[in-house]
């Protein structure tokens, strides 16, 4: 169905052709002066110019023909040339109920038959999730659901650390602690164990005390780029440790994001591309883009538009190494040989805004990709701690992401423990539901590209432009409306009755906008419009539960107005937060 502000500006264009002006000047927008109206046109200025007569005289012709139309209960010239809209509260009313029927709040699934691959996580294998995985996992799960819910064969890849020399590490710290072990015997032919020689408590102790070794031991650092080249070319032994430290890494980091409420489809990696990499390399080199300098192997990708230099991308080092632009675009191979996908959107730190860049600029210069595919970059910025520098421990170091969410959890529980209404048992679990509200919208309702500060306190406080208070004012509704179903007729099938208050009008003006702010956070990758938007929800039903005797009013009509209000205030605030990535409770 067509959005409110696109229902407008077809009666825009009607008013504006029936008054001789020219049709492409009828747009209007949301009002910033909502004490005057509710929607603004100023195409009547614009068109003024291009007629050479005076806007005013235009816009009191539009209004003439706007003002007999039922839609609007006021339709008014303004100087210089402004024509102010405001709608009926049948109109309105009518609008959202028809809204209300709608799938999916009358959005009109753009992205029905294309297929978008979410590339996002980019966790490493045998280590630890720490802060710095925090924003690729929330905002890429956001934007997965959002355009699943825009009508997108959708799938979300977790794009695996999995290959390089940290695997070279760990297997030769393996093989020093047990070299008996079959994967280390030259020739073994037997079945190797099914169950591996560490857990990922090793793993993660093994892995830093290998990397710090490497960089003061140049024996063993040596035996460990040694091992990485005999996994990468196959060593069975080498392999079936590899894939044992995958299987463990993958369980445990499974675990770690279920608890951030982030589920992946795809669990591939960067092993997974290599296998493409030697043909792609030959089709660079049959096409004449690959060429030599300074001993390595690159593609030029300037273009003459560009403002800035673009340095050539560079596929291969001069030892022979590929790099991440090399598994990167091996990796568009096997999406585009597997999927076709329409869309691929990566979710990365900004700082790699130069490398996507260039990958781009190869896939589309190589045919990797079709070039009509679209290649996006959502470039995130840090999370800082008070200091303004990215968020650390107390000690310094790097917070791992479960203790992260634990203090949050704990930091909430000691808000709501003293609430009679719960059990502690409640309480603990009220408290991770509101904790993951609080930890998520804290960072989604900030622009991704942009760094911000994380204060605990402010995250979990009940007022403001927080999770928690958007929770709050989803349990608020929820109770009217059970307590509404233990009254005799207020719960039969209602529709939304025409705005008896300002207040209750503001509150659906605001829902009106609901399949355009979430068509347009789709398009632009912006899950903070989706917080500002129930922010201002959330704001508009409090007034107008402030306002209003909901279920003390007498007139049983209106009250079942009202409760059908609520229930579709309901399903879109719930509809927003899930594709947010949290949920709300029954009671708080």
């Amino acid at each position: 169905m067509k959005t409110i502000i696109e229902l407008i500006n077809d009666k825009l264009t009607a008013a504006f052709e029936e008054a001789g002006i020219p049709a492409q000047y009828a747009r209007a927008s949301v009002s910033n002066r909502p004490d005057l109206c509710e929607f603004q046109c100023n195409g009547a200025m614009a068109a003024a110019k291009s007629l050479h007569t005076a806007p005013l005289g235009l816009a009191e012709k539009a209004v003439e023909v706007l003002a007999k139309d039922e839609t609007f209960a006021k339709a008014e010239a303004v100087k210089p040339g402004f024509i102010n809209l405001s709608l009926s509260q049948e109109a309105l009313a009518a609008y959202l109920n028809e809204t209300a029927q709608a799938e999916k709040l009358g959005t009109s699934a753009i992205g029905r038959g294309k297929t978008a691959i979410i590339d996002y996580g980019g966790a490493n294998v045998a280590k630890p999730l720490h802060i710095g995985h925090l924003r690729a996992a929330i905002i890429g799960e956001s934007v997965k659901r959002m355009y699943a819910y825009n009508g997108y064969d959708v799938i979300g890849d977790v794009h695996l650390g999995d290959w390089g020399l940290q695997m070279g590490l760990i297997i030769e710290a393996t093989k020093e602690a047990h070299p008996d072990l079959p994967y280390f015997i030259e020739g073994y032919t037997g079945e190797y164990p099914a169950e591996a020689p560490f857990t990922i408590s090793d793993l993660e102790a093994i892995y830093p005390a290998a990397s710090a070794r490497s960089k003061t031991d140049a024996d063993f650092a040596a035996a460990a780029h040694a091992a990485t080249v005999k996994l990468q070319q196959g060593d069975p032994g080498y392999y079936a440790l590899f894939s044992h430290i995958i299987r463990i890494s993958v369980a445990d980091l499974k675990k770690n994001y279920s608890n951030l409420n982030v589920h992946f489809d795809l669990w591939k990696g960067e092993s997974d591309a290599q296998k493409y990499i030697p043909d792609m390399i030959q089709s660079f080199k049959d096409q004449g883009l690959l060429y030599e300098s300074e001993g390595a192997m690159v593609i030029d990708v300037a273009e003459p538009t560009d403002a800035k230099e673009i340095p050539p991308c560079l596929i291969v080092k001069s030892d022979g190494a590929s790099l991440y632009a090399t598994t990167d675009l091996a990796t568009l191979v096997e999406r585009e040989q597997l999927y076709a996908p329409d869309e691929v959107i990566y979710v990365v730190d900004k700082r790699q805004d130069m490398h996507f860049k260039q990958v781009f600029r190869v896939a589309k210069k190589a045919g990797i990709v079709p070039e009509e595919t679209r290649l996006a970059f959502l470039g995130f910025g840090t999370m800082n701690g008070e200091d303004g520098k990215p968020f650390k421990t107390r000690d310094g170091g790097v917070m791992r992401l479960e203790h992260l969410i634990a203090d949050i959890n704990d930091a909430v529980y000691e808000r709501i423990k003293d609430n009679e209404e719960l059990t502690e048992e409640e309480a603990k679990a009220q408290a991770k539901v509101i904790g993951l509200a609080a930890l998520k919208y804290g960072d989604l309702s900030n622009q991704a590209s942009k760094d911000y500060v994380f204060n605990v306190e402010k995250f979990i406080s009940f007022e403001g432009n927080t999770g928690p208070y958007i929770l709050y004012c989803i349990v608020r509704i929820k109770s009217i409306l059970r307590k509404a179903a233990e009254t005799a007729g207020a719960t039969a099938a209602a529709a939304i009755r025409p705005a008896a208050s300002p207040a209750e009008k503001t509150l659906q003006l605001v829902l009106a906008r609901a399949n355009e702010v979430i068509e347009g956070a789709c398009r632009e990758l912006a899950p903070h419009r989706l917080c500002q938007y129930i922010y201002e929800i959330a704001n508009a039903f409090s007034s107008f539960y402030h306002e209003t005797r909901i279920l003390a009013e007498p007139d049983e009509t209106k009250k079942a107005g009202y409760i059908a209000l609520l229930q579709f205030t309901l399903k879109v605030l719930n509809d927003c937060i899930d594709m947010l990535g949290f949920e709300a409770a029954d009671k708080m």
